[in-house]
């Protein structure tokens, strides 16, 4: 095998790489004495597949491995086939499930799709922890717990919160920070990278790393970027995400609704327009002297080109402005044929709808969505989860901004 080219990164290409998107690198000196090394650097990213959809939050990450692969460097993505069975089951993480071993594969086999549609493939190597962890026993564990402390483990602070407030830790959550270090043993890595809210497990892995003779790995930190509600970190569990898979026009959508405070976060995070661009468009946001909903469209439309396509993101600002600037219907609203009316279960029949059709994941979430104001059948709210209005032929449901169902009577169809 061809060992492969590296490239040495030019002055402005490592500014690039160590000041946009990066929220720190551990040491810093280090990683940039191994960028010019010309050595291939081995560059860790490990997910638990404890949900199928990856987020545009996670893609801070897997665009700054692109990033270091274009430069020939060779990614390792670690499924946590091991991790994600250990989850949390005292329930005080509302991130970590504990899934079957069935369910992390189906996840696993979905997130690895989504991660290759910004990663590339061909310079990426793929290990299960189960690889190694599947020959464990029980010495082995024990011999890898002692070689840290109960004091050095509660340096992390969601468990010195939780520890200050008298809230449980199972001591199997212990175990998580050995596991993924000793993932940093196993393929030897250069390089971990991960979000700023793993900085703990990071440098656990580094020290172990030292600790069994191997050079330690540097440590990328990436920051989090903040959900659609403008407050709390991107994540599925919290239903404030933008899934890399979401069609172009609900992608776009959910663009349009961030806050206008977070917008230069995603500008920085997670598009390439250059920086001398981005401080322009901060400075034009802060005087208002462009109107922010057009640097919202920008966004959108960078966003949406860089998962989809460049026509995909023109389509999609066009049905938006047309849909919610003019307030149109969309133009293909779904045909939907809900029981027949015999005028009995009208009103139930929208709530079923909703849920039939995956506009909401079950009746409690309708009830929800109403709470919100989420919720329009032909152009009225629905206010009131216990009164909620019959749908009739020719109805119209709106759910959120950007998904609809027309009613039509089953009876007269051809």
């Amino acid at each position: 095998m061809s060992k492969p080219t590296v490239r040495v990164p030019k002055d402005d290409e490592l500014r690039w790489i160590l000041r946009r998107a990066v929220a720190e690198a551990i040491p810093e000196d280090e990683f940039v004495e191994a960028l010019r090394s010309g050595r291939c650097l081995r560059l860790k990213m490990g997910f638990d597949p404890s949900a199928p959809d990856l987020t545009i939050g996670h893609a801070v990450g897997l665009r700054k491995l692109r990033q270091l692969q274009e430069l020939g460097h060779q990614v390792v993505v670690i499924v946590g086939d091991w991790t994600a069975r250990i989850g949390d089951p005292s329930g005080q993480s509302q991130t970590r499930p504990m899934l079957t071993a069935e369910e992390v594969k189906d996840n696993a086999e979905t997130y690895l799709r989504q991660f290759f549609s910004v990663v590339d493939r061909k310079r990426t190597e793929i290990r299960w922890q189960s690889e190694w962890f599947d020959k464990f026993d029980l010495e082995t564990v024990v011999r890898l717990a002692a070689r840290f402390t109960v004091a050095q483990m509660l340096q992390r602070q969601e468990y010195s919160e939780r520890f200050a407030a008298h809230k449980p830790i199972g001591l199997h959550e212990f175990l998580y920070p050995l596991l993924q270090a000793y993932d940093s043993v196993a393929i030897e890595a250069d390089v971990e990278f991960g979000g700023t809210d793993q900085k703990f497990n990071l440098l656990v892995g580094r020290d172990l790393q030292e600790m069994m003779g191997q050079r330690p790995q540097q440590c990328f930190l990436v920051p989090l970027l903040v959900g659609t509600d403008g407050k709390m970190k991107m994540s599925k569990s919290l239903d404030n995400y933008i899934a890399l898979e979401d069609p172009s026009q609900e992608m776009y959508g959910k663009v349009m609704s961030l806050p206008d405070d977070v917008m230069m976060d995603y500008y920085e995070l997670v598009t390439d327009v250059p920086d001398k661009e981005v401080a322009e468009i901060g400075e034009a946001l802060r005087t208002r002297s462009v109107n922010p909903m057009e640097l919202k469209m920008r966004l959108a439309r960078e966003i949406v080109g860089q998962f989809h396509s460049g026509e995909a993101a023109q389509a999609a600002a066009e049905e938006f402005t047309r849909v919610f600037r003019e307030r149109e219907l969309p133009e293909e609203v779904p045909i939907e044929v809900p029981l027949h009316f015999k005028g009995a279960c009208e009103a139930e029949a929208g709530i079923e709808l909703l849920v039939m059709k995956h506009l909401a994941l079950s009746r409690r979430e309708v009830k929800r969505l109403v709470r919100q104001g989420a919720i329009e059948v032909g152009g009225v709210p629905v206010t009131d989860p216990l009164d909620y209005p019959p749908v009739r032929p020719g109805s119209i449901i709106r759910v959120g901004k950007r998904r609809f169902l027309r009613i039509v009577d089953a009876d007269k169809q051809d």
